[in-house]
């Protein structure tokens, strides 16, 4: 049975790497590709675990020889890449494969796999993601505000990006958001390959059916207006400034 891939991306600080970690607790069969970074691992990361860690020249090394399937720059700091490998091992066994990734690598991979199922996680509102990339910055022990500011600029830009994915969800419960991750995936497997959903079915393809994009636009409409983007009407630069935190 092929397997079916899954592109997931958000905006940094949205918590899908959290959404991930869990989904891959409750559904088997669901192989994670491990993406090379050049930029340094944080607190416990473990090399191959969180992330392979390379160098530039190795890693524009591995571009020049073809080796990812999708490969971009980010914050104008550190390159990121999905290795073939993730996806040529995924198929051997038959399991889905899900790529972390952001718009620009997702949109790399669309062009190579337009079968691709893409799901996009949003933060709930500027406010809360905010706090979570500033807590971020603490943990790691620099707090830089411009920084800061330049990847909440950075997320909106991101989540103008949200029709590109036929999925959408709203990290604002994680418990919600986990189930409905699961959901999708075993909706997808339902619908593409005929898998049986041994629990609760009706229940399971109706939460996958309300995360589709084509039924989410009243329930994700209060977000696109939090960070400026208005939907149908085009977007607005949204002052991150404007309100203080609570911390």
């Amino acid at each position: 049975m092929a397997g079916i891939l899954f592109i997931i991306s958000a905006p940094s600080g949205s918590g899908k790497s959290t959404l991930v970690s869990e989904l891959r607790k409750q559904v088997s069969g669901v192989d994670f590709a491990v993406s090379w970074t050049t930029r340094a691992p944080r607190g416990s990361e473990a090399n191959g675990r969180e992330y392979n860690f390379t160098t530039r020249d190795e890693f524009l090394r591995m571009v020049e020889a073809g080796l990812f399937l999708e490969h971009a720059e980010l914050f104008g700091k550190h390159l990121y890449g999905t290795a073939r490998t993730s996806l040529d091992d995924a198929r051997a066994t038959g399991h889905d494969l899900l790529l972390d990734i952001d718009v620009n690598g997702a949109r790399q991979v669309r062009q190579k796999m337009p079968e691709a199922v893409g799901i996009f996680v949003l933060p709930p509102d500027p406010k809360q993601l905010r706090t979570r990339l500033r807590n971020r910055m603490r943990a790691e022990g620099d707090v830089d505000e411009d920084e800061l500011y330049r990847r909440l600029d950075e997320a909106r830009k991101e989540i103008e990006n949200f029709r590109q994915y036929g999925y959408i969800l709203i990290n604002d419960i994680l418990d919600r958001a986990v189930a409905q991750l699961e959901a999708i995936v075993l909706a997808e497997r339902f619908y593409r390959n005929g898998e049986p959903i041994a629990y609760r079915s009706r229940r399971v393809l109706e939460v996958a059916a309300a995360c589709l994009q084509t039924n989410s636009q009243e329930r994700i409409k209060p977000v696109l207006e939090a960070f400026g983007i208005l939907g149908d009407s085009g977007q607005q630069q949204l002052p991150f400034g404007d309100e203080p935190d609570d911390d």
